[in-house]
């Protein structure tokens, strides 16, 4: 699972990023989703600094996850355009996850499968989806300073 995580985040990378379009399916918010709050209801702002974080792992292949004052609108479309792909990477492991089944008959393999799901893919999802709209509506405040002639753009973590 190892191999096939590390080889799905390399083709992530590898991925045009013309192909992610977050006001487009799948990576566009739901309106259940209530521009990510929804995902407040599950804890997510205790949690999601808590989970490994591969722009730490891997500084110099990834953007760091923190923005700043003064951030750039191409940095905040970048930050956009990786939730999407990101998002795509954990999806593709999720369904890759039920192989489990495969190599190990019965009980066991559904439960490494749902386990690996549980905790490896399915907390990745959630944060890419509550992070994109704030993202993007950090795009637009940043957009509307912009077309009032602020120099300073507002910052968000």
């Amino acid at each position: 699972m190892a191999l096939i995580g590390a080889l799905c985040f390399y083709v992530g990378r590898l991925l045009p990023g013309n192909w992610f379009h977050s006001d487009r399916f799948p990576f566009r918010c739901f309106p259940f989703e209530r521009g990510g709050r929804v995902y407040e209801k599950l804890g997510i702002r205790r949690w999601k600094d808590k989970v490994p974080d591969m722009s730490k792992i891997l500084p110099k292949v990834m953007l760091p996850k923190r923005l700043s004052w003064g951030v750039e609108p191409e940095r905040v479309s970048q930050m956009i355009q990786e939730t999407c792909i990101a998002e795509f990477v954990h999806i593709i492991l999720f369904v890759l996850g039920f192989g489990c089944v495969l190599i190990w008959d019965g009980l066991g393999g559904w439960v490494v499968a749902v386990v690996y799901n549980l905790l490896g893919n399915v907390p990745f999802i959630l944060i890419q989806r509550y992070n994109r709209p704030r993202l993007r509506h950090l795009m637009g405040t940043i957009g509307a300073a912009a077309e009032r002639g602020e120099e300073e753009a507002p910052c968000a973590s």
